[in-house]
């Protein structure tokens, strides 16, 4: 498994009443992807620039797609500018890996967070360590969780809980990659929001006598 599997079951499992918006996810998703790969030495930071790193492959397939995204040749792609390149649908792309492998199955305890298929978890080893993982309060999972809107596990453990947190993340690498993805959601709330506003502005167009 990933992190990025790992935050798309934690996604799936919430509320149906209260989903996690299919852009945010696909940009929490390919942030991810993208510590994994960090963590694996398969790619390296240089400033908020991907470098490439060792040539080995990882285990989950979803990840080698991603490392074969990455660009190799001089001036290397900035963070920013990989998670919208690599994000674009990438929820949908979680959602048919996991549907393949049999990690999703048809059932009645709610939706997937976007779409109207009624999918959930199926109650596996993979569901079980996403939700070990996220009890833990494992700090990436937190961080990415808490990007697309999701309460941390220890959100009831009191005022001081995301203090136990945030000292655990693993080195500044991705640090700045979890800063990047939180700039990407809101710029696409932004986004969502100026578009909303238009919308309304021309359907009142309409509206004056």
């Amino acid at each position: 498994m990933s992190t990025a599997k790992d935050l798309f079951v934690i996604a799936m499992d919430q509320d149906p009443d209260h989903p996690v918006g299919q852009g945010d996810l696909s940009l929490a998703l390919a942030g991810a992807e993208l510590i994994d790969l960090l963590g694996a030495e398969v790619a390296l930071l240089d400033g908020d620039r991907i470098v490439p790193g060792a040539q080995t492959e990882p285990h989950d397939p979803l990840l080698v797609e991603a490392a074969a995204t990455l660009t190799r040749q001089v001036p290397y792609e900035r963070v920013e500018d990989w998670l919208w390149r690599r994000g674009r649908d990438l929820s949908a792309t979680y959602q048919a890996a996991l549907e393949e492998a049999g990690q999703l199955t048809r059932g009645r305890r709610g939706l997937l967070p976007f779409g109207n298929d009624r999918l959930e978890c199926a109650d596996t080893p993979v569901r079980r360590r996403a939700h070990g993982r996220w009890e833990e309060g494992e700090p990436v999972l937190a961080a990415l969780g808490s990007a697309v809107g999701i309460g941390s596990a220890e959100d009831d453990a009191g005022p001081d809980a995301g203090d136990r947190i945030e000292p655990g993340l693993p080195d500044e690498a991705v640090t700045t990659v979890l800063a990047v993805v939180d700039d990407a959601v809101m710029e696409l709330a932004a986004v969502h929001q100026r578009r909303s506003v238009e919308n309304a502005a021309f359907a009142n167009v309409w509206r004056v006598p």
